[in-house]
């Protein structure tokens, strides 16, 4: 069984919509425009990328990162791992051909059907809308978090409003870095 890894940069109000830059949001960059860089704290990240076997995103993280990350040096696992695109809508041949092994699943019973296959952890970039979605279906099994110093009042969230039955997490990691930033590391208690 594989396990499926949420990772997100996230406010202390739990958002995580445009923390690179992203348009549209009125706090746009908010993890680097008024955070002190302190490279410690994206130890995570670099982890991450070694031990990830496969990347999982929804629709629109998809359609914003597939035409930045392939040309990016700096995510070069990432661009040779397989993706799993998470829609209903995105068609084949929307698909970009510079990114490796792309496959796309139309609902959360294929995540959960994959997750019933042998490899490695899948980890999961941006997309809002499909963490809240997995969570609330209780398909993550690891949450890696970056906590910022930092209230943004508004955005999309990680964690939905549904009413839902309570889930316990387990500590796996944590430290608190010079800038503010937290990093946390969860495991589903199930």
């Amino acid at each position: 069984m594989r396990t499926l890894i949420a990772t997100a940069f996230v406010s202390l109000d739990g958002v995580i919509e445009a923390p690179g830059g992203e348009p549209g949001h009125r706090s746009s960059g908010w993890t680097f425009k008024d955070i002190e860089f302190d490279e410690a704290a994206y130890e995570l990240k670099g982890r991450e990328q070694d031990e990830a076997a496969a990347m999982m995103m929804g629709r629109v993280s998809y359609e914003a990162f597939s035409p930045v990350w392939p040309t990016l040096d700096y995510f070069p696992r990432y661009n040779v791992i397989p993706k799993y695109v998470v829609s209903s809508t995105l068609k084949e041949d929307q698909l970009v051909d510079n990114w490796g092994d792309i496959t796309i699943l139309r609902s959360l019973d294929d995540v959960a059907a994959l997750k019933e296959t042998e490899g490695g952890p899948i980890s999961i970039h941006g997309s809002a809308t499909l963490n809240r979605n997995l969570s609330d279906a209780g398909l993550i099994d690891r949450y890696h978090l970056l906590v910022f110093p930092v209230l943004l009042g508004a955005g999309k969230r990680l964690f939905s409003e549904t009413d839902k039955d309570k889930q316990l997490l387990k500590v796996v990691e944590s430290e608190t870095y010079s800038n503010g930033i937290q990093k946390l590391v969860y495991d589903v208690v199930r």
